[in-house]
C-alpha cells in the first residue's frame, strides 16, 4: 500500500491527479503541467516534496562521517550553509544525490531521495562510528518547495527572517505564521525560491497559508509533473534516471562535485583510476533539431548505429522543442556534435547543448 504525505487531504481537496511515486500517493498535476510549468516560470508554484527522506545526523562526530561518506567537502561547511553532494559505493558509483545542511558543529540534516531513502539510510547505519546519532524523520517532517520569481514576496510577510539576506544554498531556523520551520533557500527548478522543512503536523496549516497567500501573486500548487520539466529545462539529475550506483560522478558529468583534495572518501580510489584511463561514456545534453519527443531509454544513434540512449526526456514548456539528457560515448559528447535520437522506428535529428536548457 501506498504511503501518503501530511499534506495528502489537501492535494484531494485541491482535485489533484494523484499517482504512486516512490512508493507515495503523490500530486502529479492540478490545473495541467504546462500551466504550472509556467506559473513556477513566471510567478510561483507550491510543491510538496514531503516524499523526501530527512535524515539527522548528530554527535562531535559527525562531520568526520560526512567527509568520508560524501564527496563534497562538508569541512567547509559553515553553520546555516548546505551544499549539494553525492553518497558513493567503493566502485564509485553513485548511491545518491543529497543536500547536506550544517546547523551546527555536531548537528546536520541530509535530504536524500525519496526512492533510495532505504538504501540511504542503512548506508549510513552501516558505517556510523563513533559519537554519531543518527534519525530517520522520514514519516514524520514535511518538505514544501516554494519556487518562483515571486517566492520571496509571498513568503516574507509570513516570518519575521529578512529573506533577501538568505543566501542561496543557506538556511535558517525561524517561523512561519508562528509554526517552527527551517527554511532554505534551495530548490530544484532553476528559479528563485525556498524549500520549508517543518513537523508534519504543522505543514496543512503551512501549505494552506502559502495558497491563501500567493494566489493573488499568481502562486499556483505544483505536481511531479511540472517539477520533471522544470529540473530537466535546467539540466539537474534524477537518480535512477539519469545516475545510478553503476554510474560515476565523471560519466554523469558531475565532476565538479567532487573534492580530490581532501582525505580519504568512499570511492575515491576508484574515481582516481578512472580518472586516469578515461571514460567510455559520458552523460549530454540535447535539444532536437528536427520535431520530436525524446523520452527514456529511446536509442541514440550515430552513423545508423546504436551508440547510447536517453535518461531523461522531454517536451520543453519554455523552449517549446524537445530536451534531453544521455549517455553517448566521449567523441560524440562535445557542444555541437550531432546524432539521431530513435522515436518511435523513426531517426530524429539532435545536437548536443551547454546546460542548463533554459535561461532568463
Amino acid at each position: 500500500m501506498s504511503k501518503r504525505t501530511p499534506l495528502y487531504a489537501q492535494h484531494i481537496s485541491l482535485d489533484a491527479k494523484m499517482v504512486e511515486f516512490a512508493g507515495f500517493e503523490m500530486p502529479l498535476e492540478y490545473s495541467g503541467i504546462i500551466d504550472e510549468h509556467h506559473a513556477v516560470r513566471n510567478a510561483a508554484g507550491l510543491f510538496d516534496v514531503s516524499h523526501m527522506s530527512q535524515i539527522e545526523c548528530r554527535g562531535r562526530d559527525s562531520a568526520l562521517l560526512l567527509q568520508y561518506l560524501t564527496v563534497n567537502d562538508v569541512a567547509a561547511l559553515v553553520d546555516g550553509k548546505a551544499h549539494y553532494s553525492l553518497l558513493l559505493n567503493e566502485r564509485g558509483g553513485i548511491i545518491d544525490d543529497i543536500i547536506v545542511y550544517r546547523h551546527a558543529a555536531d548537528h546536520y540534516l541530509l535530504v536524500v531521495n525519496a526512492g533510495n531513502a532505504d538504501t540511504d539510510w542503512h548506508w549510513l547505519l552501516g558505517h556510523q562510528q563513533g559519537d554519531v546519532t543518527l534519525t530517520n524523520r522520514s514519516g514524520t517532517s514535511a518538505l514544501l518547495a516554494l519556487q518562483g520569481p515571486n517566492a520571496e514576496e509571498i513568503l516574507q510577510p509570513g516570518t519575521t527572517s529578512d529573506l533577501k539576506a538568505l543566501k542561496s544554498f543557506h538556511s535558517v531556523r525561524t517561523t512561519v505564521q508562528g509554526l517552527p520551520v527551517v527554511i532554505a533557500r534551495t530548490g530544484y527548478t532553476g528559479e528563485a525560491g525556498f524549500e520549508l522543512s517543518m513537523d508534519g503536523s504543522d505543514s496543512p496549516k503551512c501549505w494552506q497559508w502559502l495558497i491563501d497567500t500567493g494566489s493573488s501573486r499568481g502562486l499556483k500548487p505544483c505536481g511531479l509533473g511540472a517539477r520533471d520539466t522544470l529540473r530537466l529545462e535546467m539540466g539537474y539529475r534524477l537518480h535512477g534516471h539519469d545516475m545510478n550506483d553503476k554510474t560515476t560522478p565523471w560519466e554523469a558529468q558531475l565532476g565538479w562535485v567532487v573534492k580530490l583534495g581532501k582525505r580519504d572518501f568512499c570511492g575515491r580510489a576508484a574515481l582516481v583510476a578512472q580518472q586516469a584511463e578515461g571514460c567510455k561514456r559520458l552523460l549530454v545534453a540535447f535539444k532536437m533539431v528536427d520535431v520530436g519527443i525524446p523520452r527514456e531509454t529511446y536509442p541514440i544513434i550515430s552513423q545508423r548505429k546504436p551508440v547510447g540512449y536517453v535518461t531523461s526526456g522531454t517536451h520543453s514548456p519554455s523552449l517549446r522543442k524537445g530536451i534531453g539528457l544521455g549517455y553517448v560515448p566521449p567523441k560524440l559528447a562535445a557542444e555541437g556534435t550531432k546524432f539521431s535520437i530513435d522515436i518511435r522506428g523513426k531517426e530524429r535529428l539532435a545536437e548536443v547543448v551547454a546546460l542548463p536548457f533554459y535561461e532568463k
